[in-house]
């Protein structure tokens, strides 16, 4: 048990600074550019619900029977 604790506590280490390093580079490159302008026209909000419909229709027709 003491293995285990010692190996998760590796691992959260190597985490936390893979984290510190790469935090502030993935910040740097995304702060130079203005963020893009939405060209969503609610198409894909349309679609999403009506794949939501018929998931629930199939999920239904299958309970049913």
């Amino acid at each position: 048990m003491a293995v285990l604790r010692a190996c998760f506590g590796i691992y959260a280490v190597i985490i936390a600074i893979f984290y510190v390093v790469m935090l502030p580079v993935s910040r740097a490159e995304h702060a130079s550019s203005p963020a893009p302008a939405p060209t969503s026209d609610g198409t894909a909000i349309d679609q999403g619900i009506a794949y939501i419909l018929m998931l629930l229709a199939l999920a239904l027709t299958y309970i049913i029977h």
